[in-house]
């Protein structure tokens, strides 16, 4: 018996004696609905989780894209279900984007997966690691922080194996990183300080969205791939607000939000990634916003839908 599968049946015994509350149901409808897990940043402040979100298709929740600090509690709440992943996707791997995904991946071990689970996530450099060595970092059989979940690298105890996709931060194109049935995911390297760092195209059933990730003004390219597209849905980042003495090199303020959202013409623009010192002055950002991008726009909550 393999480790998960006694750990599953003593979870069993265990909840046939005392009882519990049956699992909670996505709230998220439409053929396909994008939902925010995590609407937070880095920093605790109030209820809100890391970055993290769902991609649901026909009910089913086919993507997971980041899965930052707090993210396991709200991915428990979503109902989402792992054997219904078809991939995860990494952002950078900054702590309030990924702290949670090892958390995930460990409970995904009681799921009884047997399908392979593809994992796409930038390249890394000299300051910080690629998505290989970050998992290699988690779950190497001799060094990893957590080698008793190494099944994730080899398919042993009973863990489906994770189909590493590395993105070459390097190249500015767009690049398809995942294809399935009525299912597409490009990537395209942004700008985030020294951090390599992607965003993502989802493509389904003639709807879109767009993450894009944490990224500066610098990130051009990303503009540049996407004008006059418009998707269903833009994600962006709420951090920073106007003014002198923010993080520009790492983050948009809300005018070059506003700016981007403008050339790229989403249907709407969903802000997540929210950081208390942005909205303290949430009606100020929007103003800034509104200066160029005059579409539908939401501050995101943990655990808000989207249908596309």
């Amino acid at each position: 018996m393999t480790h998960f599968k006694r750990l599953a049946l003593a979870s069993a015994m265990t909840l046939g004696m005392f009882g519990c509350a049956a699992p909670a149901q996505s709230q998220c409808a439409g053929t396909v609905s994008l939902q925010i897990l995590g609407s937070g940043g880095p920093v605790a402040e109030g209820h809100r989780a890391g970055t993290s979100a769902i991609v649901w298709v026909d009910g089913k929740a086919a993507l997971l894209v980041d899965a930052g600090s707090g993210a396991f509690v709200r991915y428990g709440e979503s109902g989402a279900k792992f054997t219904d992943h078809q991939a995860i996707l990494i952002t950078h791997f900054h702590a309030d984007h990924v702290a949670d995904l090892d958390a995930i991946l460990n409970s995904g071990g009681f799921a009884n997966r047997a399908a392979p689970l593809p994992i796409v996530g930038p390249s890394g450099d000299d300051l910080f690691p690629g998505i290989k060595s970050h998992l290699t970092a988690l779950f190497d059989e001799q060094t990893g922080a957590f080698r008793y979940l190494s099944g994730y690298l080899d398919g042993r105890y009973g863990l489906p194996v994770l189909e590493v996709t590395e993105v070459d931060v390097t190249n500015p194109a767009l690049q398809t990183v995942f294809e399935a049935e009525d299912l597409k995911v490009s990537a395209v390297a942004v700008h985030h300080g020294d951090l390599p760092a992607l965003a993502y195209l989802v493509e389904s059933g003639g709807k879109s969205v767009i993450f894009a990730g944490d990224q500066s003004f610098l990130s051009q390219e990303f503009v540049q791939v996407f004008r006059n597209f418009k998707p269903d849905i833009l994600v962006m980042h709420n951090v920073i607000p106007e003014g002198d003495g923010q993080p520009r090199g790492l983050h948009r303020w809300p005018g070059s939000i506003g700016e981007a959202a403008a050339a790229i013409q989403p249907k709407k623009l969903v802000l997540a990634h929210n950081m208390e010192r942005a909205l303290a002055r949430q009606e100020e950002g929007e103003e800034a916003i509104r200066q160029s991008y005059r579409g539908p726009l939401e501050v995101a909550d943990d655990l808000g839908c989207f249908p596309l």
